[in-house]
């Protein structure tokens, strides 16, 4: 059955149908947030991509693939998640990635350092760009995210962005441009 039968029957009062939608994109949906947002908030934002895709089911059209919908309703509620952040700029230790959590707790207190050193320096360098990326619109990080981390073709990202690909080429150049005032302003 395709989906656009599968929403129709949602439509139609079986509401219990949704749940065929969630198997076949939960697994998208999550490692797109897990991309886009703490590792901490990828569950809860991807419900919450869930939720709201069954709420707004009305608007979709068929138009296009149901994935590209539900996809751009994820990325903007990562971006609705960054917006609501971007008043209190701390990162919690929650919000950090397991690997980085372990990391800190089992630092050697003495003894071999050996590696330890670079591997702080590839911490510190992560840390500093989510750092500077966090001082971005959303929108402009989701871009870089998406173009540069992520490896999307541009029309790929102006399909799931709904915008034009001359919009995409734009707010990416001026993004990097923004990413290097950040990170010089932070680096002189």
């Amino acid at each position: 059955m395709n989906e656009a039968e599968i929403v129709r029957r949602v439509l139609a009062g079986e509401v219990n149908a949704f749940a065929q939608l969630v198997d076949a994109h939960g697994a998208q949906i999550l490692g797109i947030a897990s991309r886009h947002v703490p590792p901490d908030k990828a569950a809860e934002l991807t419900h919450e991509t869930f939720v709201r895709a069954f709420e707004k089911l009305g608007t979709y059209r068929a138009e296009s693939p149901f994935a590209h919908w539900l996809v751009r309703i994820a990325l903007r509620r990562c971006a609705d998640y960054w917006r609501a952040r971007s008043k209190s700029r701390e990162i919690s230790f929650s919000a950090l990635g397991q690997g980085a959590q372990e990391w800190i707790e089992n630092i050697p207190s003495e003894g071999d350092t050996q590696g330890l050193e670079a591997h702080a320096e590839r911490s510190e360098a992560g840390v500093l760009l989510d750092w500077a990326l966090s001082q971005l619109a959303a929108d402009d990080r989701q871009v870089l995210t998406m173009t540069h981390m992520d490896g999307q073709a541009l029309a790929d990202v102006a399909l799931l962005m709904g915008w034009s690909l001359s919009k995409v080429k734009v707010r990416s150049h001026r993004a990097r441009r923004k990413l290097r005032e950040v990170l010089g302003n932070v680096l002189s």
